[in-house]
């Protein structure tokens, strides 16, 4: 019993870092959603996790790792500048890592 509310706890927070994983292979949030969206869905109404909030730690996940890899907006603000992707990663890891730690603990109180 024990094991089943630990698993329907964390499913948010699980999810989330799944999509932050599918992220990298697949940037739209849309097209995210509909690759991951179905079997997330089906896993909460099997777990009788909260749908919505299964949904969230997904929405979560994709703009979480957003953070590391922010060109769409920044590359035209980083050639206006003059500067390389190498001067900003740095400081896109760090606000990932930390964000990270903050939106985590968030989903495993949810």
């Amino acid at each position: 019993m024990i094991l089943c509310k630990y698993r329907l706890a964390n499913t948010p927070a699980r999810g989330s870092v799944a999509a932050g994983l599918v992220n990298m292979f697949a940037p739209s949030g849309g097209g995210q959603w509909a690759v991951q969206g179905p079997i997330m869905i089906q896993a909460a109404q099997e777990l009788g996790a909260d749908i919505p909030s299964v949904a969230l730690g997904l929405a979560w996940g994709e703009a979480w790792t957003n953070m590391i890899q922010p060109f769409w907006t920044l590359l035209p603000m980083l050639a206006i500048a003059g500067l390389g992707i190498r001067d900003i990663m740095g400081y896109t890891a760090v606000v990932l890592l930390v964000s990270g730690v903050v939106i985590g603990g968030i989903l495993l109180a949810v």
